[in-house]
């Protein structure tokens, strides 16, 4: 989407691993960066970010496809398959 992004994302469970917050902030902080130094002026990012449970499979399904369905619903494409930016880095294992 041109103004928003959206992560699926999952904690490996480690003690080490990262806060949501955090995680969250070093993405906004690398991709500033980066647009930043391509002349995007700031501020790129709000400061706050929404997050949401993902509970069961269901729930998972459920918002995967709406998530892939937001640049239809948004007239940027004729169907999900046509938005060029969607994908997994890596696929999360429930």
């Amino acid at each position: 989407m041109p103004d928003h992004i959206h992560f699926f994302c999952a904690s490996d469970g480690t003690p080490r691993a990262a806060s949501l917050s955090r995680f969250v902030g070093a993405v906004k902080e690398w991709t500033a960066e980066a647009l930043i130094a391509g002349e995007t002026p700031p501020p790129i990012w709000q400061k706050q970010f929404f997050d949401h449970l993902l509970r069961s499979a269901e729930s998972d399904d459920e918002k995967w496809r709406s998530v892939r369905e937001n640049p239809v619903h948004a007239g940027l494409v004729p169907s999900a398959e046509d938005w060029p930016w969607a994908g997994e880095i890596e696929t999360l294992e429930r």
